[in-house]
């Protein structure tokens, strides 16, 4: 047998999760979604970016070979699992809003904050008013903290535009960003966030305007991947998220959809039903949205830091665990219903606020958040021939990140099989 010839070797890790077992294909359900793949005692190595080997610590020297000048990692008494995978963010905005914050803890709800011109209206203002060069330079602080947070891949959305600009300004914005910088980010245009204050007593018309020209112009000049819709009571309904996802999907724009937030409307069927990616919040969905997403290859992804932060009731997720939804975690890093923007801290409010096991969150953090963004072919489990997203993580067992709530736990972020990030701090060149 021919030996690999590697160039980084991760060694003597207490536990190496890979997410993978013989047999296990497809996104992470019931009982699969605890499925670790856990080796203990056990080594990774890489080979030009990608995953060569992993395997018992003590088989390493039989198995590869180490190229000239390779590096070597002593994970001993440490965690390597992949990199986290967050798939639900609005990145490029301007603005913060701990005022609204606080006004929540003074009781007032989110609705009726945005009912007086807060909420999203307030992010469109403020990211109007934002230069192009100036949410750049924001989409790439905030890729730095993502990064030495253990965050190898995120999904950022537009949506705080409304406008054909400002929407695309938002996207363009978000490229300048990314360029260069190790985080991966997937864009997704998210014009049907709100209904902007110039079309708040002509809805239809800002629909036909998404539909006729926004759309068209974001595939056009290539800068999303995918789309997305607020369906929700008082901003889409189903039918106009159906006739914009309809739209999207014919111009090569992948559909996803919030779902279900704060009421039950029909969003999650509607999620299945047009096979969106995935259906995010879920805090609200029917039993109708979980059967169906169950029958489903749609990921349902869980916003705990959302509903924690808001102060509302959170996803049943061992509802839609036994039914057999695929579920996914992700921060919905945003200005206003979660500023939290540790996917670390996510997996510990799975644990703390959803009632998940830490396997589960482990699992959905990473090989069901790829499949929520259709990558799992090649980020999200350590297996050969996929590609190095790696943490080494400070703690000898995995349910440190849930036990261990909020503590920075990643020691070394790994992507595409360099060091990137070390002890918090981004690594240099």
């Amino acid at each position: 047998m021919i030996r690999p010839v590697c160039d980084l070797l991760l060694e003597n890790a207490a536990e190496v999760l890979t997410m993978e077992r013989p047999g296990l294909a497809g996104p992470r359900r019931r009982e699969d979604l605890s499925e670790l793949g856990r080796m203990a005692e056990a080594s990774v190595a890489i080979s030009h970016g990608a995953i060569a080997w992993v395997g018992p610590a003590a088989q390493a020297q039989q198995a590869i070979e180490l190229a000239p000048g390779a590096i070597r990692i002593d994970a001993r008494g440490r965690v390597v699992c992949p990199g986290f995978i967050d798939s639900h963010t609005h990145l490029p905005f301007a603005g913060w809003r701990h005022d609204e914050f606080e006004r929540r803890l003074r009781g007032e709800t989110y609705q009726e904050i945005a009912a007086q011109g807060g909420g999203i209206q307030s992010s469109v203002r403020a990211t109007r008013a934002a230069t192009e060069e100036e949410l750049a330079a924001l989409v790439r602080a905030r890729l730095d903290r993502l990064l030495v947070q253990g965050t190898t891949t995120v999904e950022a959305k537009s949506g705080y535009g409304l406008s054909t600009e400002h929407e695309l300004k938002q996207l363009r914005a978000l490229a300048r960003g990314a360029a260069e910088h190790p985080v991966e980010v997937l864009p997704t245009f998210l014009g049907a966030h709100e209904f902007p204050p110039e079309y708040r007593d002509d809805r239809e018309r800002y629909v036909d305007l998404l539909v006729k020209e926004m759309i068209p112009a974001v595939a056009r000049a290539k800068l999303a991947l995918f789309a997305d819709v607020f369906c929700e009571r008082g901003v889409y309904t189903t039918a106009q998220a159906r006739r914009i996802l309809e739209a999207a999907r014919d111009h090569g724009l992948r559909p996803r959809l919030h779902a279900d937030e704060f009421a039950p409307s029909g969003a999650a069927e509607l999620a299945a039903e047009i096979g969106a990616l995935s259906a995010d919040h879920l805090s609200a969905i029917s039993q109708q949205g979980i059967e169906a997403l169950a029958s489903s290859s749609t990921i349902g992804t869980l916003l705990p830091g959302t509903t924690f932060s808001l102060r509302i009731p959170p996803a049943h997720a061992r509802r839609l665990i036994d039914a057999g939804v695929a579920l996914a975690l992700a921060t919905d890093f945003n200005p206003g219903s979660s500023a939290i923007d540790s996917m670390g801290i996510v997996i510990g409010l799975a644990g703390l606020h959803l009632g998940m096991q830490p396997k589960e969150a482990v699992v959905a953090a990473t090989i069901n958040a790829a499949f929520a963004l259709d990558r799992a072919d090649r980020i999200g489990s350590i297996l050969p021939g996929k590609q190095a997203d790696l943490l080494i993580l400070d703690a000898p067992d995995h349910r440190h990140l849930a036990y261990r709530f909020g503590a920075p736990l990643v020691q070394v972020v790994i992507k595409k099989g360099k060091v990137v990030a070390r002890e918090g701090r981004i690594a240099s060149a």
